[in-house]
């Protein structure tokens, strides 16, 4: 089935109290909005019509058309409207796996952790399609449920998941981990799988991956190592989450008092004091060549994006690590 149901995992970075679909600290997904509703994929429509078949001919058509409707207003971020209506649909044709899908997907954006599970776990069920147990991970993490998240983390990895799909869930694991306290081994889930490689050019998910593992490297202490990594996701995309204002809170690099006087005790030069040029590797890269997160491995750990900390509320704000 076509994946129709257009969910930005990275939203990706969400905050870990806020938008669910990022790290913490990170910003709203970046998404268009749709101008009519998208038409169902043929193949949906005429499931929906089949697991209605004890229903009249007029009464079918009526869920498919609710199942349009629910599309688009999940596509212009009316996840209100389409939890109603997806719900409405899987309490009469929830056998359909594209229903349980934008159920689960319309519940997870408001923080109905527990709603968002029941669809999900329906989906999985019936389609055995690991790309939402990214999603699933984070609503078990938000009810506080670590067990199920390691559970999840491991039949996932046995999958052999896409990249994108490993990499969120990677950053679910790890904020998992940071929840209980386990800060070292939330910087090794991430750190292990790469999370801290420089890379010529990057994608979203190594964009998610460098902020969350920044974010732990911080609550660790570890400053250095969290400004290099938030300045390596600044030099790629500077709009990127909240990154400026993080690098603003750590406040500006300290140099040792032997490197502002270079050898000798003498001061550099004027030409040896300036900035990196943006045009090279940027002005993380020092730091980053003494200090690559992927070498060494010091407590710290996000709310990642796609990783949320909070409660499970009926009300919650729209928007995981994911991640």
């Amino acid at each position: 089935m076509d994946k129709w149901v257009r969910v930005d995992e990275g939203a990706a970075a969400r905050r870990g109290s806020g938008e669910r679909t990022a790290p913490s600290g990170t910003p709203p997904e970046r998404r268009g909005r749709a101008t009519e509703a998208p038409a169902l994929p043929a193949d949906v429509a005429t499931e929906i019509r089949r697991a209605a078949e004890g229903a009249t001919a007029h009464h079918r058509e009526v869920l498919v058309g609710r199942m349009e409707r629910a599309v688009a207003a999940y596509d212009r971020n009316r996840f209100q409207e389409a939890a109603r209506l997806g719900g409405q649909l899987a309490s009469e044709v929830g056998q359909v796996p594209a229903v349980r899908r934008l159920a689960g997907f319309a519940s997870y954006r408001l923080g109905r952790w527990r709603d968002a599970v029941r669809h999900f776990e329906a989906y999985v069920a019936q389609t055995e399609d690991a790309d939402v147990l990214p999603a699933l991970m984070d609503c078990q993490r938000a009810l506080g449920r670590h067990k199920a998240v390691a559970e999840l983390w491991a039949d996932l990895r046995h999958a052999a998941p896409d990249a994108d799909v490993l990499a969120e869930a990677r950053i679910v694991a790890a904020g998992s981990l940071a929840d209980r306290g386990d800060l070292p081994e939330a910087i090794e889930v991430l750190a292990s799988g790469g999370a801290g490689r420089s890379l010529r050019n990057p994608s979203e998910r190594h964009l998610r991956q460098w902020y969350a593992l920044a974010d732990l490297y911080e609550r660790a202490g570890d400053v250095p190592r969290a400004r290099a990594l938030f300045m390596r996701v600044a030099q790629v995309d500077p709009d990127a989450y909240d990154v400026d204002e993080r690098l603003a809170a750590l406040g500006p690099e300290r140099r040792s008092r032997s490197a502002r006087r270079g050898p000798g005790g003498r001061r550099p030069a004027a030409a040896a004091r300036r900035a990196p040029s943006s045009s090279g590797d940027g002005p993380g890269h020092a730091v980053a060549d003494q200090h690559d997160p992927g070498d060494q491995h010091g407590p710290a750990g996000p709310d990642g994006p796609g990783g949320p900390d909070g409660q499970d509320g009926q009300d919650g704000q729209d928007g995981a690590p994911p991640k």
